[in-house]
């Protein structure tokens, strides 16, 4: 992963921790895929979930990445998708992020 993706995913990380997300990783991936890396990070509710969104436009505005997919109210599934190209942010409740086990589908991948 570029060095400058790899700040900007930092800066996102560190911003998802602020806001109380659990358990937040980056996942670089293969050099070719769709895009450089994953950040999945654990929201407490649908409630929090609104909150860190509606929070996370600006710091994505200030690191320069355009987002591709912006809704103007987050889903009530408890999993929202931010697509900024080089970055895809991936915040999920609890529940779904066990049941769809993002880390293990992509690591597994890279075997």
């Amino acid at each position: 992963m570029r060095q400058e993706i790899q700040n900007k995913a930092d800066s996102i990380k560190a911003f998802l921790e602020e806001h109380n997300c659990r358990d937040t990783v980056i996942i670089p991936l293969e050099e070719g895929a769709f895009t450089d890396c994953f950040i999945i990070a654990t929201v407490t509710s649908v409630g929090h979930l609104k909150g860190v969104v509606h929070q996370i436009w600006g710091l994505l505005n200030d690191l320069g990445l355009s987002v591709n997919n912006r809704h103007k109210t987050p889903g009530e599934d408890g999993w929202e998708l931010i697509d900024c190209n080089d970055i895809v942010i991936h915040l999920m409740s609890s529940e779904l992020r066990e049941f769809y086990s993002l880390e293990k589908l992509w690591k597994a991948s890279e075997r």
